[in-house]
């Protein structure tokens, strides 16, 4: 017997990035899947997507619904077994207003999490950050028992949005003696193949790298594969011990010129355009009034936040793969997408 068999997961943000990876992993293992989209229209993208991956012999559905509207959640809630809440904004650059985040963020994880918590689903996975974490924490090893202090100068309406949705999310549980259907999971930047030529924001790093800049920020990121990921949410779906519990998602940390070293390695001549040099960090801090997506990081520059996975990894059995695969085959994904176009190998 499959292990998902007669179970039905419902993923939501369906067109999404990790997403897209959650409903493949979960079709391979035997579950049926029902996820979500605003724009019916988008249904064929979801569907074209998977497929490239696994045959979901009818197994997946996609229903329309909004975050910011009660219509359709309990219909579409009701009857499964368990949730993904993935669906959440993440922007290239930060909006003027941060309520353009933070209220779709805060008001749809509360709508899902009451919906199936009321429904009597058996546990919901929340797909949060580690940005929940870092906000005011920078530059040191963190855990699942650290949160982002809301009062810190300078957070990002990103920062703000993850934070405010996971910490309403246990409030609600809390609030129906419902903890231990909840479980979190934080990852950091999420990388790998990416299953459209629609990209994640998460990707911009290695987007960045492979088109070409004159030189890097002194920034750096913990990175994990986005497979990974959609395994650690499964995971944390049905293991028993799960309930109630955070877990970090990162395979490890690297600077951004140790990740072009790795697309210089892997990919060659393909790789000419990815830089070498270093930009002083004044330079950076000027370039930010202009660039909203260097704006974001500027308070991070020259700081190495570390953070520790030895809960999902103790506790669930949880194991990455080796950070240097994934580098190379996201970059392998944007150019066979034509999302970045490179020098061809000679």
């Amino acid at each position: 017997m499959a292990e998902g068999d007669g179970k039905t997961v419902l993923v939501t943000g369906g067109t999404g990035y990790l997403a897209g990876w959650c409903i493949v992993e979960l079709l391979r293992r035997g579950y049926r899947v029902r996820t979500t989209v605003r724009n019916p229209a988008r249904e064929h993208e979801i569907h074209a997507a998977v497929a490239s991956q696994v045959d979901p012999e009818h197994r997946l559905s996609v229903h329309q619904a909004d975050l910011l509207s009660d219509e359709h959640w309990g219909r579409i809630i009701e009857g499964c077994d368990y949730v993904l809440h993935v669906a959440s904004p993440l922007p290239v650059s930060q909006p003027k207003d941060p309520d353009e985040l933070i209220v779709p963020a805060r008001e749809g994880t509360v709508r899902v999490v009451g919906t199936a918590l009321d429904a009597g689903v058996e546990r919901i996975v929340l797909t949060s950050s580690v940005a929940a974490i870092r906000g005011g924490n920078e530059g040191r090893t963190l855990d699942e028992t650290i949160w982002t202090d809301l009062s810190s100068p300078d957070l990002t309406p990103y920062v703000q949005s993850k934070t405010i949705a996971e910490q309403a999310a246990w409030g609600l549980a809390s609030e129906l003696d419902a903890r231990e259907r909840i479980a979190a999971v934080n990852p950091t930047v999420i990388i790998g193949p990416t299953l459209t030529d629609d990209t994640s924001a998460s990707l911009e790093v290695v987007q960045r790298l492979l088109k070409g800049m004159p030189a890097m920020p002194r920034l750096g990121f913990g990175f994990v594969d986005v497979r990974d990921v959609a395994d650690l949410e499964i995971q944390a779906m049905t293991a028993p011990e799960a309930g109630g519990e955070r877990f970090v998602a990162n395979t490890t940390w690297l600077w951004m010129s140790e990740v072009a070293a790795v697309l210089r390695e892997r990919l060659g001549e393909r790789a000419s355009k990815v830089p070498t040099r270093i930009a002083p960090d004044l330079l950076v801090r000027a370039m930010a009034v202009f660039d909203g997506g260097i704006r974001s990081f500027k308070s991070s520059l020259g700081k190495r936040t570390e953070y520790g996975t030895t809960k999902a990894q103790d506790l669930l059995g949880w194991t990455p793969r080796p950070i240097e695969d994934t580098i190379a085959e996201t970059a392998e994904s944007l150019i066979d997408h034509g999302v970045v176009e490179v020098p061809a190998a000679a």
